[in-house]
């Protein structure tokens, strides 16, 4: 890139070459992470201690701990809320009774169920409970089941849960974190349960959850890409980051009184958007619990140990979530994201951190920024295409041969990791993608739709960086649940100013740079087009005819749907029809006795290491 731009003057010099390598780098980054994800799951080797993954089916007799299955909801949809903590319930009991002791009895005396609702809306928070006491009932002596809601919310999501652990914290070794849109297997709670039991110096571990159940063209190549490549990517993900991973704030398991004694989140000096409450709490809290001694593990059992038959390891094993269905609800929640992320540059230099939560926190901030140095690369190409076609004295900016070998490099590295995905499915699994033919024709498509989107998604994060830098800060509402497609009207509203900007673009790289132009087709194409492709790919018709007409964007959720994903869509068909019978329960729903703990706040500013303390493992036959 030196030599590209050797002949332009020093500023422009300097310019080009910092951007280009933050774009770059970031590129490599990815590239290299991949390449030892597909390395790792090629050979099924552990990312951590490289020995050969095998699968297992744990066994609830081995239980030796209590753990409490949380749920921190705020004004969710409750019948497919309640409906996916249901599927999860009933998994985790047939998981016991088909490798167990022959009964779940087991699970009741080791499992508790908490939905734990912030919701402010009386008449909704009612119908939450109608739905909770239903569930009771239907689970009665199978699991315990509790509902509290708060009177406030403060805190958001990182209070709900800190207000759990000091009143009932010290009841339970561990707690799994699910979303509302978890779905979460018997096999996979019991594996999680069982590796806290084997490894007293883990402090929290992290699954890979899977998204499913989209309907909309956007969400069926949001499936078929998160299936293709995030197993893949994990892998490389773990292998370099260790014993210092990162929380994603939901599908993972945590060890109670190591989250109680080092995870109590203090707010940040200043106003928001950069300042108050932590948004991405999750990264801060893995990051506190490594300071604190203890291990954070990224789970890719399901990952590395995937066999050539079933590619989630067994037909229980599994960790899911849902996705939004469209790309403004997709974009909106990159947007509080990004404020979040922004908010952890403030934490680089954090008293005791490991180096790699730095890491974690410098990358979680520039997957978003990334997309405003890209856009400033862009236009700087752009205005210097312009120049020199205007001054003809100048040297061109681009030697041909050089630069088309240096776009091929980016390029190549870009596009990389999805080749490797496709690589290591074709050899592994491709029946579960509607077979080999399928398969490609389905990666080249997505590959396709992702390059059309990028431009999008890096105007979106530009724009919302831009707002925050000038003190733009947004509340932390729940997301859209479910399905929903877009109208004309609501699409060119968010998108209107971006097909404007695509056509000046391409049209003025025309007028002085007809070769400019075809270079910076991948950028203005997918600007220009962003109306049509935000609105049809919201529509779940499209996405039916793409997967039942065409037989494409097959994951292994659809074409070989697990039993929990049956047993969640049955369970919510039938909550639809009985729900117009519910009544609220007559009292408060019971809660168990508190054991009330603490939960000090942490400080970013002062830190003394000290040694963590460990309980004692328990040895397991396997």
């Amino acid at each position: 890139m030196a030599k590209v731009v050797a002949n332009l003057a020093i500023g422009w010099q300097l310019t080009m070459l910092i951007l280009f390598a933050f774009t770059f780098s970031w590129i490599a980054l990815a590239f290299w992470g991949a390449l030892c994800g597909f390395v790792l799951c090629a050979l099924r080797r552990d990312p951590l201690s490289l020995r050969r993954q095998t699968i297992t089916s744990p066994s609830a007799s081995l239980l030796v701990s209590r753990t409490a299955l949380v749920m921190p909801i705020y004004a969710e949809p409750p019948i497919p809320t309640i409906a996916g903590l249901e599927a999860t319930c009933r998994s985790l009991l047939q998981q016991a009774k088909e490798y167990g002791a022959g009964t779940p009895s087991a699970i009741h005396k080791h499992f508790d169920v908490f939905v734990l609702s912030d919701t402010q809306d009386a008449a909704m928070a009612d119908v939450e409970a109608a739905h909770v006491a239903a569930l009771q009932q239907r689970l009665a002596g199978q699991i315990a089941i509790y509902y509290r809601r708060r009177p406030n919310n403060d805190g958001r999501k990182a209070g709900n849960i800190a207000e759990f652990c000091r009143r009932w914290g010290r009841r339970y070794d561990y707690m799994v974190v699910l979303d509302a849109d978890s779905l979460m297997s018997g096999a996979t709670l019991l594996h999680l349960v069982h590796r806290m039991q084997r490894q007293p110096s883990v402090g929290l571990i992290q699954t890979v959850p899977i998204p499913v159940g989209q309907r909309t063209l956007f969400g069926r190549f949001t499936q078929l890409a998160s299936a293709l490549y995030s197993p893949m990517l994990a892998a490389g993900q773990s292998f370099w980051q260790g014993d210092a991973a990162n929380y994603w704030g939901h599908n993972a398991i945590i060890r109670t009184r190591a989250f109680m004694a080092h995870a109590g989140l203090p707010t940040l000096s200043g106003k928001p958007p950069l300042g108050g409450e932590l948004l991405s709490h999750d990264f801060v809290e893995a990051a506190l619990l490594k300071r604190g001694g203890w291990q954070v593990l990224l789970d890719t059992s399901a990952s590395t140990a995937v066999s050539r038959h079933n590619p989630y390891a067994s037909a229980s094993h599994n960790s899911f979530e849902a996705m939004p269905s469209n790309m403004l609800d997709f974009a909106k929640r990159d947007r509080r994201w990004l404020q979040g992320n922004l908010q952890h540059l403030r934490l680089l230099t954090g008293a005791g951190f490991h180096p790699i939560s730095r890491l974690h926190f410098l990358f979680g901030a520039f997957a978003y920024i990334s997309s405003l140095v890209w856009l400033g690369l862009l236009l700087c190409t752009s205005l210097m295409v312009g120049y020199q076609a205007i001054d003809t004295t100048s040297s061109p900016l681009l030697p041909k041969a050089l630069s088309l070998g240096l776009l091929s490099v980016t390029l190549g590295m870009l596009i990389a990791p999805k080749l490797l995905g496709l690589l290591l499915t074709f050899w592994q699994c491709p029946h579960a993608y509607g077979g080999r033919l399928t398969l490609i024709t389905s990666t080249v498509l997505e590959i396709l739709f992702a390059a059309l989107i990028a431009p999008l998604m890096m105007a979106w994060h530009s724009l919302f960086i831009i707002n925050v830098l000038t003190g733009r800060a947004i509340d932390w509402q729940t997301q859209h649940r479910g399905e929903r497609s877009l109208s004309w009207g609501e699409t060119w509203h968010h998108t209107g100013w971006m097909t404007l900007c695509g056509v000046a673009w391409a049209g003025t790289m025309m007028l002085f740079s007809p070769s400019a132009f075809g270079w910076l087709t991948p950028a203005w194409l997918g600007l220009i087009g962003a109306a049509p492709l935000v609105k049809y790919s919201s529509s779940a018709t499209w996405g039916g005819v793409v997967s039942r007409k065409f037989g494409l964007l097959q994951t292994p959720s659809s074409a070989q749907q697990p039993p929990l994903l049956k047993d969640f869509a049955a369970l919510e068909s039938n909550s639809h029809q009985s729900s117009a019978t519910l009544s609220p329960p007559p009292l408060p729903l019971a809660v168990p006795q508190e054991q009330l703990g603490d939960m000090p706040c942490q400080s970013f500013r002062d830190y003394v290491q000290t040694t963590a303390t460990h309980a004692p493992s328990v040895k397991e036959p396997y």
